[in-house]
């Protein structure tokens, strides 16, 4: 006999169906973001995972949940734009880099700020309810302790 798991409450079932309408929207507009700036979606993601610090490709590749030799591609078209450049890892000579370039940041950047979507239903909580909200999807992805509020007490 197996068991099998309760059958999800209506109202998890309506926060399921909500979250993924969320991510959907947000998908849609990042990717209509990237293609303002002559990327794809998957050139843009790179691009912004690359902002913080160069990674090798296999990390590139288990980040972005795809296939190394996808990355490659990927890779490739971003630094034929001067947008990425690959490095050896002064750790291993043996293993390539990509690192974002100077000019490479500067799209990343212009990217991020050009994402409307977070901002505008974001605008219409408070502070205090932004930092309920950060705080509860922190807890959700298991992601970190909550942070003090840093909203003014009348908001």
């Amino acid at each position: 006999m197996s068991s099998r798991p309760a059958p999800a409450d209506p109202l998890t079932l309506e926060v399921v169906e909500l979250i993924g309408s969320v991510v959907a929207r947000y998908h849609q507009e990042y990717d209509e973001a990237a293609a303002r700036h002559a990327l794809t979606g998957s050139q843009a993601r790179l691009l912004t995972l690359l902002r913080h610090r160069p990674l090798p490709m296999r990390e590139i590749a288990r980040r972005l949940k795809c296939e190394p030799s996808n990355v490659t591609g990927i890779v490739d078209r971003l630094e034929s734009r001067g947008l990425v450049e690959r490095r050896p890892d002064p750790a291993d000579r043996r293993v390539k880099l990509a690192a974002v370039t100077d000019e490479g940041r500067e799209t990343a950047d212009r990217l991020r700020a050009s994402l409307d979507f977070a901002r505008e239903p974001l605008a219409d909580l408070t502070s205090a309810e932004r930092a309920v909200l950060r705080d509860l999807l922190k807890r959700m992805l298991g992601t970190g302790r909550p942070e003090p509020s840093r909203g003014r007490a009348g908001d």
